[in-house]
């Protein structure tokens, strides 16, 4: 019982019924009450013009009586003819009564000659001007005075009776009418309703059986929602996530197939090497001495690629801890310097470091250290014997840059773009000769992207590479993005 009402619960839940009630009840209140309110303003004012009818008519007998002497007992077929007519004409009852409350005429001559004792038969003879109308079942009693003009005094009253069963027939028949009227509008604005309700939501199911595509797997889904400007502002953001995804779908594949080649090559050779020694009998020391040298560089190779694929997932990740804190990045770069210069010197390679003005940021020094350590590295490792590396460090208000320039082999102008792509080595054979791993520059990249920063590259076949990376003075967290 519980799991059904739950299903009800979440039906009504649904855009699709909601609209259709809302436009529903919109289309049919304002229908309802108008009807309402004509059939009672309609019905009030056929009463009201039917009394003013009958009152008129109640003047002229209220003069005839007053002018012809009636009461005082003299004769008047007029006023009787009138006071007929009058009753046949509404089908009701006219009584003329005099000063003593006696009941002088009664058309249904069913009270001539008896005392009438009525409140507003009595109000009458003080109020000149009034008039009564009451209303008894199917019938409207009016009551007014009988005027004398010359001696402004009241002579009796004039007391009608008439029906309003046709009235009450009219208004039963316009109610039926009315309700037929509402039936048919409510019909019609149900169906407009729920074809609207379902165009509305159309558009919405494809949404959702886009998304229970991608659940499935499927990553080449694409969505055109050719309605609303709202919904086509959704379908061109779903598309964009969805060749996002598609991207990162295609990226993960390529990282896992980089990665299964990159670590299966070192374990064949140390298979090969290892086969060797294993099926060679009687091997001098120095050729054992050799192969063992072999698998250990081989070893270091693997090693160094789980590191920088351990690395490069915790960077990858938006939750990733920054340790923030003001660093003096002249002194980081020095201290880098200072560690890579033995290497340089291998070489002959000159390192240099130029800096404009002391600069203090807000960074995290470690995995700034990684960033700039690769590149200076690259920069020796793809330069010429007796070539030089220069690192210039600068600033401004907002950023601090810094410059690698080398006078190395440069980078093919139609791979440039792909550098940072993880795995991608412009030269592989040189880069396993250098010990690369295809890695440091999406680590240095992730890593300045992690600070909000930029890299720029500018390079030339054998003429050098320089790279340019900008960083904010002042670190910007996710929180602070958010907030602003």
């Amino acid at each position: 019982m519980k799991e059904k009402w739950n299903e009800i619960w979440y039906q009504l839940r649904s855009m699709r019924v909601q609209l259709l009630l809302v436009m529903f009840l919109v289309g049919l209140i304002p229908v309802v009450l108008f009807s309402i309110i004509f059939i009672r303003t309609y019905n009030g004012q056929t009463i009201s013009q039917k009394n003013d009818e009958v009152r008129s008519y109640g003047n002229v007998i209220s003069n005839l009586i007053a002018n012809s002497g009636y009461l005082s007992g003299t004769d008047s077929t007029e006023v009787e003819k009138e006071a007929e007519e009058i009753s046949n004409a509404y089908q009701g009852r006219v009584m003329i009564i005099d000063q003593n409350l006696n009941i002088v005429k009664d058309t249904y001559e069913m009270e001539t000659g008896n005392t009438l004792i009525s409140t507003e038969v009595i109000q009458c003879f003080s109020k000149k001007d009034a008039f009564f109308s009451n209303e008894i079942g199917d019938y409207i009693q009016l009551t007014m005075p009988i005027t004398d003009q010359s001696t402004d005094t009241v002579l009796g009253a004039v007391l009608i009776t008439y029906s309003t069963k046709n009235l009450h027939l009219l208004e039963e028949s316009i109610n039926y009418r009315t309700i037929l009227l509402i039936l048919a509008i409510a019909i019609c604005v149900l169906l407009i309703s729920m074809l609207y309700s379902y165009i509305v939501s159309k558009p919405l199911q494809k949404v959702t059986d886009s998304i229970d595509n991608i659940t499935r797997g499927e990553t080449d889904v694409t969505m055109e929602l050719k309605t609303y400007s709202e919904l086509l502002k959704i379908s061109e953001s779903f598309n964009q996530m969805i060749g996002y995804i598609h991207e990162q779908d295609i990226a993960r594949k390529d990282f896992v197939s980089n990665v299964s080649h990159e670590l299966k090559t070192p374990l064949a050779s140390m298979k090969v090497l290892s086969d060797s020694l294993l099926s060679q009998k009687g091997i001098p020391e120095d050729l054992y001495r050799e192969f063992l040298v072999d698998i250990t560089e081989e070893i270091e190779r693997m090693t160094q690629i789980i590191n920088d694929l351990l690395s490069m997932v915790k960077l990858d990740k938006n939750s990733a801890k920054m340790q923030v804190e003001s660093v003096n990045v002249n002194e980081l770069l020095e201290n880098l310097l200072k560690r890579l210069r033995p290497i340089a010197q291998k070489r002959n390679i000159e390192l240099t470091l130029e800096s404009f003005r002391p600069v203090v940021a807000e960074i995290d020094q470690v995995k700034i250290s990684i960033a700039l350590n690769n590149l200076i590295e690259n920069a020796m490792k793809y330069n010429y014997d007796d070539g030089w590396v220069k690192v210039t460090l600068n600033a401004d208000h907002k950023f601090f840059y810094v410059k690698i320039q080398d006078s190395g082999v440069g980078i093919p102008e139609d791979v440039q773009d792909k550098v940072f792509e993880r795995f991608y080595r412009v030269d592989k054979a040189r880069s396993r000769e250098t010990g690369g791993t295809g890695l440091g520059l999406a680590l240095t990249r992730s890593a300045i992207l992690l600070h909000r920063g930029s890299i720029k590259l500018y390079s030339k076949e054998k003429e050098g590479t320089t790279f340019t990376v900008r960083i904010p003075l002042n670190y910007v967290g996710q929180e602070q993005l958010a907030a602003t």
